[in-house]
């Protein structure tokens, strides 16, 4: 099997990526390819490094990648018509209007995407069709379905191709997934949406690399007692009473995007550290005794992000809201620690900091459980045997009917 990957990258990483290694830009597009990948960031290659280690052909495209897709397509013998100046520069609006504006995001965000809908560039799209026409996949699995909608799907359909697509974050506005043949995600409040939506829709859960651990430097001991890392965005506000409840009481250092947008007066502000994508986060999880998660509120009831699996595969103890599902991938109190409340949290990791020895015995547990059932091994697996039964025609009987757990 032939599997092609659509992938994007926050523009913020991709502009230090490029910042960082003066002349990357003019590299072959292995040497980016490469760079990008060692950088640990997102996904990296993990899904097409466990879609290999079955056997199967794979690669990841990244979309809006600009120096990388110029750097193919300048190897594959066209030209396209790309953007002046800095490609991955964002705009920046300052911290007083972000405090303004964020109150109105949440209602306007999906208004402005179902008038506006986000289209990828047409050098974009010109990249990706040479190289999907190139690699010639049998499945393209598509994890950018905010930027590449149905409408644009469908013109990349082919004899003996099916299209499948994952998501776990909030489900864009607009968006009727009809070009999918199977919609994949760890959420299963979203596979029961889409497959209300006549979509055939699988769970399957994110995972982590123990590659990463051979990659990342790891001291011997941990210095940071208690970390978080994530967005600390206004449209959080369970996440930052959470984190400014620990902030009053505990030595939290923290890092991620949106410190702009707080209180001058937030308590906040004097443990953020910045931003740390890929590598650099995961070096901060190898150096904590215990790390923060909360859940956005698209989760609903169930356990899903990431730093589930980051942060108990690099060692760190996990402190995670409770979720109604969260012992179908770790034990609360022997795996990782399960908290109720703001207060709750607290008090667990004053607890958990003043004793060593259950602190070790519960993250090592955490992290072997990640380590051998929470890999992308396993997971495209999982995802492979989904793939052939697509092929079968069997998606709809199997995916439609049936309630996920």
């Amino acid at each position: 099997m032939r599997i092609a990957i659509i992938t994007t990258s926050y523009p913020a990483f991709l502009r230090e990526l490029y910042l960082n290694a003066p002349g990357l830009e003019r590299k072959s597009y292995s040497e980016q390819l490469a760079a990008r990948n060692s950088s640990l960031f997102g996904f990296a290659d993990f899904y097409s490094r466990g879609f290999k280690a079955h056997g199967h052909e794979a690669v990841e495209f990244h979309l809006n990648n600009t120096h990388l897709q110029a750097a193919w397509a300048r190897e594959h013998g066209f030209t396209v018509q790309l953007p002046e100046g800095d490609p991955h520069a964002g705009q920046r609006l300052g911290a007083l209007p972000k405090r303004l504006l964020a109150p109105l995001k949440p209602m306007m965000r999906p208004i402005i995407r179902r008038l506006w809908p986000l289209n990828p560039p047409a050098w974009q799209l010109e990249i990706l069709r040479a190289q999907i026409d190139a690699f010639k996949p049998d499945i393209l699995y598509n994890q950018e379905p905010a930027v590449m909608r149905s409408p644009l799907l469908r013109t990349f359909r082919a004899p003996g191709r099916w299209i499948a697509g994952q998501v776990a974050s909030a489900l864009p506005a607009g968006e009727d997934f009809s070009a999918y043949d199977l919609m994949v995600s760890s959420l299963p409040n979203f596979v029961a949406q889409f497959r209300a939506r006549n979509v055939p829709a699988i769970c399957n859960r994110l995972a982590f690399d123990p590659a990463v651990l051979g990659q990342v430097h790891q001291p011997k001991e941990r210095d940071i007692p208690i970390s978080f890392v994530g967005n600390l965005s206004l449209d959080h506000p369970g996440r930052l009473a959470l984190l400014e409840k620990i902030a009053e009481r505990l030595p939290l250092q923290m890092w991620g995007s949106g410190i702009d947008q707080l209180s001058p007066s937030s308590p906040l502000r004097k443990c953020h550290h910045g931003e740390a994508w890929g590598r650099a986060m995961y070096e901060i999880m190898g150096r904590s005794k215990l790390t923060l998660n909360f859940h956005a509120s698209f989760s609903g009831h169930h356990a899903n992000n990431l730093r589930l699996y980051e942060s108990t595969g690099m060692g760190a103890l996990l402190l995670n809201d409770r979720k109604r599902d969260l012992p179908e991938m770790f034990a609360p109190g022997d795996e990782v620690v399960a908290y109720d409340s703001p207060e709750d949290c607290a008090a667990k990791a004053e607890s958990l900091l003043s004793n060593d020895g259950e602190r070790a015995m519960i993250a090592n547990a955490g992290q072997q459980r990640t380590l051998c059932a929470h890999n992308y091994v396993v997971r495209t697996g999982e995802l492979l045997e989904a793939f052939k039964r697509v092929q079968a025609g069997q998606a709809r009987a199997n995916w439609l009917s049936k309630t996920p757990g």
